[in-house]
């Protein structure tokens, strides 16, 4: 799919929502493609200048063309929505937002892709609203409990902070470089647009900086609560995940009473812009049978 296809492109899908819920009063930012009687929800990753177009633009045509409405939500602190800095659990923070937006858009239910804190933050939805949920999608992430194997935090996770607190280019390489496994892949223009994007809005990066900061520990570890997730759940995980280790999959495969597991071999923290293709056919299978 390419950016420049009107029908499927970032800015004519673009949309605004704004959501009350509590003490959060938050416009939201969020991409709207398709229509159908099931809705698909993607949740994107923490890294600075991800967007819900930006992690999943490689993964919207195929469910688009089977049926589904798709809505590729930015969380609060990322891309074109609203800026705020979280002291409590970004994972719950993120659900309530998914919340207030499906509540706003009219969707009573559904099936959710979630990659990295966007897993992190499906896990929340689920637990929060579990008449809410269809199917649910975890890549590189569900649960915020710590790897039994790698050092915490990982390689990746130190090279997001130095990013977070130096956006340059040549962090923004070293950081990519461990980010997929094979960097080679990776165009000059997707590093411009991925720095363009960051350098947009210095706001939201010096945000997460001031979050990390009055609360390190951001991602809850919901270990404990996973059987509480009745939904079933495809876990799809990178054998060289550099971010959040393959042993955490299968942590969640242990705790989820309706999950499977898929390792793709060469692959590191972006199953599904890595291995698109088979990624879109293993999740399409799996939303319709």
């Amino acid at each position: 799919m390419s950016d420049t296809t009107p029908a499927l492109s970032e800015a004519a899908t673009s949309r605004f929502v704004r959501i009350q819920d509590g003490d959060l009063n938050l416009q939201l930012h969020y991409n709207d493609i398709g229509s159908g009687a099931e809705t698909v929800v993607m949740l994107h990753g923490s890294g600075p200048g991800a967007s819900g177009w930006a992690n999943f633009h490689r993964n919207i045509e195929p469910l688009v063309n089977a049926g589904y409405r798709v809505i590729l939500l930015d969380c609060p602190g990322w891309s074109k929505s609203d800026p705020i800095i979280n002291t409590g659990s970004r994972s719950d923070l993120n659900a309530r937002a998914l919340k207030g937006t499906l509540d706003a858009l009219g969707i009573d239910k559904a099936h959710i892709i979630g990659n990295s804190m966007g897993a992190h933050s499906t896990v929340a939805f689920a637990l929060a609203n579990p008449e809410r949920v269809g199917k649910l999608v975890l890549m590189g992430g569900g649960t915020g409990g710590p790897s039994q194997f790698v050092p915490m935090p990982t390689e990746g996770i130190k090279l997001i902070g130095a990013l977070y607190r130096d956006p340059s280019i040549d962090n923004l390489k070293r950081m990519m470089n461990v980010f997929v496994f094979d960097a080679s892949s990776l165009t000059e223009e997707l590093y411009q647009a991925r720095l363009a994007n960051m350098l947009n809005r210095r706001d939201h990066l010096e945000n997460f900086v001031k979050s990390l900061e009055a609360n390190p520990k951001q991602f809850p570890d919901y270990g404990h609560r996973l059987g509480e997730v009745k939904a079933e759940t495809l876990v799809i995980w990178g054998r060289d995940d550099r971010f959040v280790p393959l042993d955490v999959g299968l942590r969640l495969v242990w705790g989820l009473p309706n999950a499977e597991l898929h390792i793709f071999n060469r692959c590191g923290h972006w199953a599904q812009w890595e291995h698109a293709d088979k990624f879109n056919r293993m999740v399409l299978d799996f939303l319709q049978h």
